[in-house]
Formats: C-alpha cells, sequence, structure tokens
C-alpha cells in the first residue's frame, strides 16, 4: 500500500490492488474434503490398477509423476526438472534433486526406471502398458533417466504425466511395492479404507513449493448424486465432482457454493462403424451428421452446460484443436443431398442406453426428430445398461458412447481412431482417408515444429469430421461444488475434473 501510494497510485485503487493479492495469497491449515463420484471396494494403492477419478485423486494426494499438466493445461517438470530430445525419440529427463520420499528415502535414477518398468513387459496388466509400450530401453546416465523409443514422439512428455505412473521408492534389494501408498507426493496417507475414504496429513518434508497447503485432506467415495450434493449443502464436505447438469442451478443458488464449471476433454459421442452397412457410405454418414441439431442437445442434454462439438474428439482444451475447421450445423438441405445420393431407404436403427451418458436416450431421441425434419427415418433402439458395453459398443452399427477424451492429439488419436487400436468404434480403416489419418498421425509424433504439427493435426480433424463415422456433437463440462470457503488460483485445469484432479494438493480455505 505504501509502496503504491508513493508511486502516486490512488488509494481507492491501492486498496483495490492491495486486496485482490491478498486473495491470491494461499493460507495455510485446515481439513479439505472432498466428496467424488467414484469408487470401489476393490480399488488398491497399486498405481497400474487405477480406473476412476476416486483412486486417481488419493493417488495424486500421495504421488507424483515424472511430468504434470499445470492448472494453465501445460506440460511441465514433476519430479523431473526437466526434459529434452533432440530427435524426440531418445528422451532425457533430469530428476529433481534433494526429494524426499515419506518413508525417509531420497529420490534416484534408480527409483525412476523401478517405477516405470513396473508397467512393461509380456506378464504386465498394468493399465498403462499400452502408454510404456513405445519405450525400447531404459538407462541411467549420472542424474538423467534416458528413455529410447522405438520411434519418434514428440508427445512422450506428456504420456509421462499419466496418473498411473507414479514414482515409488525401491528398497535395499531394489525391489519396489506398488502397494505401499509411500511416494514423494504433498500428503502421507493416515487412513485409506477401499471405495469409502481415505486421509492424508501434510508431508512435512514436501519438496514441492506452493502446494499443498493444507493440513489434512479426505476424500470420499459418494457414487450418488443426490447424496453428494446433499453433503456439500450440509458442509460436510467442501467439494464435489460431476454435478449433474439438471440440479446445477438450483445448487449454484445455495448461498454457500460456488459452482465451477470448465470445458475439457470430455465428449458425449454416437459412433457410426464404417465397416458395417448403411455405414459405409460416406454420404450417408454426412446425411446423418448434418441433420443433427447439436445446440438442442448441448441445451437439452447438457442444459447449456457444455460446447458444440464439431465431429472430432479434439476440443477447445486441446494444445491443437482446429479452431478454423467450420462449424457444422443442422442443414435440412444438405442432410436430403447427401441422403439420396446414398441411395438409402427405410429405417435406421440407432441403439442408445443412459449407461453411456446421462440423456443419451434422450439425445437419441432428439436426433431422430431433427432427421425426420430431413426426410431421414431413425429408429430409436432403447438397450439395456447391463452389458450395454460389452454388447452394444464397438458391436452396434451405431451407438450412443462417450469419451473422456486426453490431453494430446496424438493420445486421443492413438486410443480411439488409427487402424490398429481396438477402440476404434468407428472402424475407420482400409480407406484412402483412413490411410491418410494414420499416415498424419505417425508424421505428427515426429514432428517437433509446433506450427508444422498443428497444420497436420488440423488435417486429421478434418478427415475424421468429413470422411470417418465419427460423430461428436457435444462436449460436455466439468462440473464442480465448491463450497465458498474453499479459495484457488483464477486458473483451473480442464485435463480432469477438479482442477486436473489436484485440487486437494492446489486449493486452499479463503
Amino acid at each position: 500500500m505504501q509502496s503504491m501510494v508513493a508511486a502516486g497510485v490512488v488509494i481507492p485503487t491501492a486498496l483495490s490492488w492491495a486486496s485482490e493479492a491478498m486473495a491470491a495469497t494461499p493460507n495455510k491449515g485446515g481439513k479439505f474434503i472432498q466428496g467424488i463420484a467414484a469408487g470401489s471396494t476393490t480399488d488398491v494403492l497399486d498405481p497400474a490398477t487405477y480406473e476412476n477419478n476416486f483412486i486417481g485423486s488419493i493417488g495424486y494426494l500421495f504421488g507424483n509423476t515424472l511430468t504434470e499438466v499445470n492448472n494453465r493445461n501445460e506440460l511441465v517438470g514433476e519430479l523431473a526438472e526437466s526434459f529434452e530430445s533432440d530427435d524426440a525419440q531418445t528422451w532425457r529427463f533430469n530428476i529433481r534433486q534433494g526429494v524426499e520420499f515419506h518413508n525417509g528415502k531420497t529420490l534416484t535414477t534408480e527409483d525412476v526406471i523401478a517405477s516405470i518398468n513396473m508397467h512393461r513387459g509380456e506378464d504386465s496388466t498394468s493399465a498403462a502398458k499400452g502408454i510404456v509400450a513405445p519405450i525400447q530401453d531404459i538407462q541411467a546416465d549420472g542424474n538423467t533417466v534416458v528413455f529410447t523409443l522405438d520411434a519418434p514422439n514428440a508427445d512422450f512428455p506428456y504420456m509421462m504425466s499419466d496418473y498411473h505412473l507414479q514414482i515409488l521408492p525401491v528398497d535395499s534389494t531394489g525391489a519396489l511395492d506398488p502397494q505401499s501408498g509411500i511416494g514423494t507426493g504433498s500428503y502421507v496417507i493416515e487412513t485409506y479404507e477401499p471405495g469409502v475414504r481415505a486421509v492424508g496429513n501434510k508431508f512435512a518434508n514436501s519438496w514441492k513449493e506452493g502446494a499443498g497447503h493444507f493440513d489434512q485432506v479426505e476424500i470420499l467415495a459418494l457414487v450418488d448424486p443426490t447424496a453428494r450434493q446433499n453433503a456439500l449443502l450440509a458442509g460436510d464436505v467442501h467439494a464435489i465432482d460431476r454435478v449433474d447438469p439438471k440440479t446445477v442451478a438450483l445448487l449454484g443458488r445455495a448461498p454457500n457454493i460456488n459452482i465451477e464449471e470448465v470445458t475439457g476433454t470430455l465428449h458425449y459421442v454416437f459412433p457410426m462403424r464404417g465397416d458395417a452397412a448403411p455405414f459405409d457410405n460416406n454420404d450417408l454418414r454426412l446425411a446423418l451428421k448434418y441433420a443433427i441439431k447439436r445446440q438442442e442437445l448441448v441445451d437439452k442434454i447438457l442444459h447449456g452446460h457444455g460446447a458444440l462439438g464439431n465431429d472430432h474428439p479434439i476440443s477447445t482444451a486441446n494444445r491443437f484443436h482446429a479452431s478454423d475447421l467450420p462449424q457444422r450445423e443442422f442443414d435440412a438441405d444438405k442432410a436430403r443431398h447427401h441422403y439420396e445420393k446414398s441411395g438409402h431407404s427405410g429405417p435406421i436403427q440407432l441403439s442408445a442406453s443412459d449407461a453411456a451418458f446421462a440423456g443419451a436416450v434422450d439425445a437419441a431421441q432428439l436426433i431422430s426428430a431433427s432427421a425426420a425434419e430431413c426426410g431421414i427415418d431413425i429408429e430409436v433402439v432403447r438397450e439395456p445398461s447391463d452389458g450395454y458395453w460389452s454388447n452394444v459398443w464397438n458391436k452396434k452399427p451405431w451407438c450412443a458412447s462417450y469419451w473422456s477424451g486426453r490431453p494430446t492429439e496424438d493420445w486421443m488419436f492413438t486410443s480411439g481412431y488409427v487402424q490398429e487400436s481396438e477402440w476404434n468404434d468407428t472402424a475407420f480403416r482400409d480407406t484412402p482417408s483412413a490411410d491418410r489419418f494414420n499416415e498424419i498421425v505417425v508424421q505428427a509424433r515426429s514432428e517437433l515444429d509446433q506450427d508444422k504439427r498443428r497444420g497436420m493435426y488440423a488435417e486429421a480433424q478434418q478427415l475424421l469430421a468429413d470422411d470417418s463415422g465419427s460423430t461428436v456433437p457435444m462436449f460436455a463440462n466439468y462440473i464442480m461444488g465448491v463450497s465458498k470457503e474453499i479459495a484457488h488460483d483464477e486458473n483451473i485445469a480442464s485435463n480432469w475434473t477438479l482442477d486436473g484432479t489436484k485440487a486437494a494438493e492446489r486449493w486452499w480455505f479463503a
């Protein structure tokens, strides 16, 4: 205040600036409680097994990875102080010095190599096995870990931020215990009840400055949306994820609650399999894409808590989102043109169940209604929720589904669209466009010039939108309910819910 006044800043302005600075300064202490819309009694602390946001949140409580996506959606070093490559095939990660595990052991390259190798090999059942599969060799070079890949991949440092790839301590024999719950994170696990709760206490020797502001954190599995919302309203928890879009307005009117909302990579889809009639005809696929009223779906299914999709899986949260790609909109004339050109007649079946996403059946009915305006007959088949993912998704020619998305374009394309992927639910393969798409994906991995990569990924998005069965009408927001007792930085990460699943590390009491 004195400095600003002395510099000629008027007192009201100086007061305002000083208040903003104080509000942005984290307070220390207190117990932060989260209610998470997931959890299973089969959840264990072994990072290789993580499959939901409850156990993932606990993993970030006690552990760190080599890199992380910060709250501005930028990739930064975590346990790796820096990383570099000249050719995108050999990567050098310089390991941070002076980092201590909860058991008192100092972090070394041996810990890093053993932790990554835990996910590799033919016998591995790790959920991250596919991520580490391109690694041909890992070696220590002083304080540096050198990864040699089977091919260039400019996004490899992003892969090392995957929540399964936490660095664990080896013992005197070089072995590690993946279920120990011992890591380098801001909190030490005190209590863990699978599928129920976990409690962590602030680690006194935490290496990470400006993080871990609470004295204690408790994470509760509150799968039922009503129970989760009521816990927040009653003040039993300070933050919840996956607020129901139908009730978010009501919850937001509560005097003690803030609604935090970001557009991430979560998207709701209706993939058409290109290897099954009638969806092996691209004119039919285009007819159906033009027959969808996307804004209506965002309004009525997401209740406005989302954004328009453009028939590819890359959202505005991704680095190389093709913002110049014209937004596809409902166009009855174009839909009729392509439908007539396809030569198809008769009803087209669309399988749906709310197992795919909340409101999936209603969304399918809306698509059927808008298609009828174009002279296209869509028959909505209500599928049972039980067995939907094993009997319908990736089996029926057209169905409702969803993707949580991935932080990078290559990660998303490799997971769901390249021809060798088992999750290629559009069967986008064996066509000139599919061949070109796969060629681009491989080339873009090894391209270090970011402008060139942007152009490559723009072409890849265009190919999916125009030539594949990719039908992505909407991206759903991450909607979080947060007590007004809680404060955080002005930026909230959009790679996962609850600030990249790191609210416990990044937030504080106001």
